[in-house]
């Protein structure tokens, strides 16, 4: 009897922790900025400030973006020299995903899907997010 309370507690723990990863995933993938932060690192890393280019707001701004990310396992960041390094950590989409195909409609995650997919939100993103020329 013991053991059937033991692997009950257990597997409660495992669900909740599961839950708050997958709230931390879900969350940050809400935000169009950080989906196209996301698209641009599929390239390759980036240091933040590159990440910071194309987006018309505060590099502290990015910076709260980019705790959001790494809070949710999307991304690591790291000191290189003096600047600091944006990673992709794709990996962390698979937990999102398996919990998705427990509901049957979903497929597995096809990295080359959803690159296109984040391809096209950062295409979307930067055009919104681009100032108006007066001529």
């Amino acid at each position: 009897m013991t053991g059937a309370i033991h692997r009950s507690a257990t597997k409660g723990i495992y669900d909740s922790l599961m839950s708050v990863k997958l709230d931390a995933i879900f969350s940050a993938l809400a935000d169009p900025t950080r989906r196209a932060i996301l698209a641009m690192l599929l390239e390759d890393d980036m240091a933040v400030t590159d990440v910071a280019e194309p987006f018309e707001m505060s590099l502290a701004a990015i910076s709260k973006h980019l705790a959001v990310l790494e809070r949710a396992g999307l991304i690591t960041q790291e000191k290189r020299g003096r600047l600091k390094w944006c990673k992709l950590e794709p990996h962390a989409m698979r937990e999102a995903s398996v919990w998705m195909q427990g509901f049957g409609q979903f497929e597995p995650l096809n990295l080359d899907d959803f690159e296109r997919f984040l391809a096209a939100e950062m295409t979307t993103v930067l055009r919104d997010t681009a100032p108006i020329r007066e001529d």
